[in-house]
């Protein structure tokens, strides 16, 4: 009996004491042999880190208006375990159906959805895209519709609901959408600014390592580690969000009328090249990007990837680089018309083939005259000096617009072939250019010669520290000097102010002085010109003695009855629109001139249209001509001797829109009779009465055509009159403004 007892006790202690050799072996095994296993183990499980997201950086206009931003979202979610239990899953599904207008054959799946290895119900399902990161109104009818499904089923759990997040907010829309760009629902930048700024915008997200127990209670001795949230910068832009709408206004108004292709618009401030509003159509909302396909239309920034044919725009080049180099006189008379081209057996033509006769290069310059600009800079400034200014003016390099995709433009003629360098003087063939880059080139005459780099960012603040980077005006070289520039602009001025012949009429702004450019540029299909597709343009600036804002208007194919009318009838009036706004808005008075000391005075006026003759007998003819170009009145120098001996209309006469002024000079033994046609038979009789000729008339209306002749050893001038028609000319109008060179 004590036998078997003590055995009993012998085996018990034996079995307690190897369950203790193992217990101690395999503690030593997990401590010692795999301690540093488990202590990472442990330490991971005690380990905790959460992520302190970054506010993305605002956008705004330059007087502080938001243009992006991010604001709250919400996304709906579904729990499919709870609506099977309460068995309401059709009732869900219509539900959000009617409010998210997402397809039942979509919803369906996600409500039911199950594990595909056990078979239950899963527990969280988000509704993409139709519920995702939705805004506060429609959130609350969500928020509606499952508490009302609650209280019909007398349940505290309805298995829908929804997760707050942020998302990118465009409060403005469709305002400036080619500039901002826009971010997915990821908060991935896609294009535009949103894109090209991305890394300063988005900032650094904060972390946070620390030690918790099983309960998440942070431990004594936690070993934290933080990492600061760095906040995204704010950007603030030079656009100006109502010179944006203005511009998007007048574009939408005219792409309706006319349903081009595309139609672009760029608005700056000639002085610094800030961008003042910049806009494409068609286009798209930033916060419903995804309505429009992304490879469509909508998307593309024309204004700074798209190149073009310019056309008779590209004579601005042509036309500050003649009188810089001073070859410009613009009392020299050529024949207009048609011009051959050494080389080219075709001649090059004018859009009247017939031509105006032997007309003055300043009416060349108003008139848009090819044959003008051919001899201007084909045959005086020559090849060489034109490609010069035209590099000078940018063509071949980029602008540097600080926005993505920026196109450069292409100017390649052959040097040996004499008809593409003649018609490069006037905008056609061998060049490609972009808007952004056409801007640029004009702002440089409007600013005294100066081409600068445009750019959108006014500035940079990161909230952070405060610290602010400013864009300061970088001017890249002086292309012409700044007489040159202010000379080249007078003559622009007249494109507008002649209501006649100016082919920019349409572009003037009552009590502002306006000058500009238009361009008619005929498409290539293939190898050859379809004079059925045109680009219409209009670029200038005003006003011409302060220049505050330059406009260049590109309207791609326009149709209906007047699109093919050419960039004087389509393009220069949404010009006109957008600047008679912007320009009072901006501040700047109405002017007229005040000649009481033969000098320019800006007033505030309520006469505009009206402006007083200045007194120019006694004056060289130079010097008056250039006070009236200084001006911008239309003239006409009469004569062939150095000083003004008298002049009409008489100083201290209101000058209505369109209306010339002529200065006499000495006669000789011959009076010179000037051009009349498209004035009025008071002012044509005014003028031949001063010069002592005889004068006989036939018709009614305006002067359409004169002839001379000799009576009784009298010079004898025979006026024909017409009525004028709907555009203001005297002859039919023309369907384009210039002839293109045959390939």
């Amino acid at each position: 009996m004590v036998k078997r007892i003590k055995l009993r006790t012998l085996f018990i202690g034996g079995c307690i004491t190897l369950f203790f050799l193992v217990l101690v072996g395999r503690v030593f095994w997990l401590q010692i042999l795999d301690g540093e296993y488990w202590q990472n183990k442990a330490a991971s499980q005690w380990a905790h880190s959460a992520t302190i997201k970054a506010v993305r950086g605002e956008i705004e206009d330059r007087n502080g208006n938001v243009l992006a931003s991010d604001v709250p979202a919400y996304t709906v979610v579904v729990n499919p375990e709870v609506i099977a239990e309460q068995g309401i899953g059709q009732e869900v599904i219509d539900g959000l159906h009617n409010l998210l207008g997402k397809p039942v054959d979509e919803l369906k799946p996600l409500i039911e959805a199950k594990d595909n290895k056990t078979g239950k119900y899963l527990k969280n399902r988000e509704i993409r895209n139709e519920g995702w990161k939705i805004d506060k109104a429609l959130k609350d009818k969500v928020v509606a519709f499952y508490e009302e499904l609650g209280k019909k089923h007398d349940i505290r759990e309805t298995g829908v609901g929804y997760v707050t997040e942020q998302k990118r907010y465009y409060p403005k829309g469709t305002l400036a959408a080619h500039i901002l760009g826009f971010t997915d629902r990821d908060g991935k930048a896609i294009m535009g600014l949103e894109k090209y700024f991305d890394k300063q915008l988005k900032g650094t997200d904060g972390k946070l390592h620390y030690q918790s127990d099983g309960k998440g209670v942070k431990l004594p001795n936690s070993k934290d580690t933080y990492q600061p949230v760095v906040n995204g910068s704010n950007i603030k832009l030079t656009i100006d969000s109502t010179i944006q709408y203005y511009i998007q206004e007048a574009m939408q108004k005219a792409y309706d009328k006319y349903k081009p292709k595309s139609i672009s618009v760029i608005a700056a401030d000639p002085n610094t090249m800030e961008i003042l509003g910049l806009a494409n159509m068609p286009t798209f909302n930033p916060n419903e990007y995804w309505d429009t396909n992304q490879n469509a239309a909508g998307f593309y920034n024309h204004a700074i990837k798209s190149r073009y044919e310019p056309g008779s725009t590209f004579k601005i080049v042509t036309l500050a680089g003649v009188v810089q180099e001073k070859l410009f006189n613009p009392d020299d008379k050529f024949q207009s018309g048609q011009i051959y081209i050494k080389g080219y057996s075709r001649p090059l033509h004018d859009i009247n083939r017939v031509g105006w006769g032997k007309i003055s290069f300043l009416e060349g310059v108003k008139r848009s005259s090819n044959v003008a600009f051919v001899k201007l800079g084909y045959e005086m400034l020559g090849q060489e000096r034109l490609l010069k200014y035209i590099n000078e003016f940018g063509f071949n390099e980029k602008t540097g617009i600080d926005l993505p995709g920026e196109t450069i433009g292409i100017v390649n003629p052959d040097p040996n072939k004499s008809v593409e360098n003649a018609t490069l003087a006037y905008g056609h063939g061998k060049v490609l250019v972009t808007p952004i880059q056409q801007l640029t080139a004009v702002s440089a005459i409007a600013n005294g010669g100066k081409l600068m780099v445009p750019h959108v960012v006014k500035e940079i603040t990161d909230p952070n520290t405060g610290k602010k980077t400013i864009t300061q005006p970088e001017v890249v070289r002086q292309v012409i000097s700044k007489e040159s520039a202010r000379e080249t602009g007078g003559y622009l001025e007249q494109v507008v102010a002649d209501q006649v012949k100016g082919t920019g009429r349409h572009a003037y702004i009552e009590g502002y002085r306006v000058a500009g450019k238009t361009g008619t540029a005929i498409k290539v299909n293939g190898t050859d010109y379809d004079r059925n597709k045109v680009l219409s343009s209009f670029i200038g600036y005003a006003p011409v003695n302060n220049p505050k804002i330059a406009v260049i208007v590109i309207i791609d194919e326009p149709q209906g009855e007047n699109g093919g009318n050419g960039g004087g009838a389509v393009a220069a009036p949404v010009f006109q629109e957008i600047v008679s706004q912007a320009l009072p808005y901006m501040g700047v008075p109405k002017v007229s001139t005040n000649s009481a000391d033969s000098t320019s005075k800006t007033v505030k006026s309520t006469t505009a249209a009206l402006r007083s003759t200045p007194d120019l007998t006694g004056k060289t003819v130079q010097a008056a001509r250039q006070l009236l170009i200084d001006q911008g009145f239309d003239f006409e120098a009469v004569g062939q001797g150095t000083n003004v001996v008298s002049q009409y209309p008489e100083k201290g006469t209101l000058l209505a829109v369109g209306q010339r002024i002529y200065l006499l000079s000495q006669q000789g033994d011959k009076p010179v009779i000037p051009d009349l046609r498209g004035q009025s038979l008071r002012d044509a009789l005014e003028v031949l009465s001063l010069l002592k000729v005889g004068i006989s008339v036939d018709g009614e209306g305006y002067v359409s055509g004169q002839t001379e002749g000799t009576k009784n050893g009298k010079t004898q001038v025979t006026l024909s009159l017409k009525p004028m028609n709907e555009h203001g000319e005297n002859i039919p109008a023309p369907a384009d403004e210039e002839e293109p060179p045959v390939k």
